[in-house]
């Protein structure tokens, strides 16, 4: 896709997400803190199914997943 397509998507309020590598995303000048949460395994596989059907880490879709949550817990 070329820039002014993405740019045009991106301004007329499309999802441009399939689009990015959100597995290097950052959010500049933010702390991050670790933290270790058990998952069953059941959990685990659906998770990576996910990552994989989206091209990204684990990490990133639990990280996107609870912050839409979180998001939505605000509203």
């Amino acid at each position: 896709m070329k820039t002014e397509e993405f740019d045009k998507q991106f301004d007329d309020g499309a999802d441009i997400t399939n689009f990015l590598d959100l597995s290097k995303a950052k959010r500049i000048k933010q702390q991050h803190k670790r933290v270790d949460v058990d998952f069953p395994v059941r959990m685990i596989d659906s998770l990576d199914k996910e990552a994989t059907c989206l091209g990204v880490s684990r990490q990133s879709v639990i990280k996107v997943w609870l912050g839409e949550r979180l998001q939505q817990q605000k509203a």
